[in-house]
């Protein structure tokens, strides 16, 4: 298939030249915007909001998943468990991965904060 797309000078510029990284960021983007269109990792953005908006050392010790992305994620894990993830759902476990990493970072730079005052 052969696709034809206007974008914004700025978003131009972190395109790839070759036509199969074209095609593997396509489908990655895809495959998320899917996963935000079902609501399957909505609840990621308010991590992301939060630790975006510099919270105190307190407030990131205090950070933990809502409910919804703590059952998503539980569901996940035990399907990853007892058999292979679909590719929607591994890349929506890769990403819970990369924001749960994301988050233990900041809980290390808290405490030790913490911890130095």
């Amino acid at each position: 298939m052969t696709l034809t797309l206007q974008i914004p000078d700025e978003l131009a510029a972190f395109l790839p030249s070759k036509a199969s990284d074209m095609a593997a960021v396509l489908s990655a983007g895809l495959r998320s915007w899917q996963g935000r269109k079902v609501g399957e990792i909505q609840a990621l953005d308010d991590v992301l909001e939060t630790l975006a908006d510099l919270p105190s050392a307190e407030e990131v010790m205090a950070l933990h998943p809502s409910p919804q992305l703590a059952e998503r994620t539980a569901v996940l894990l035990e399907k990853k468990r007892h058999e292979a993830l679909g590719e929607s759902e591994q890349a929506e476990w890769e990403q819970i991965m990369r924001v749960e990493h994301l988050v233990r970072i900041a809980k290390a730079s808290a405490r030790a904060k913490l911890q130095a005052a």
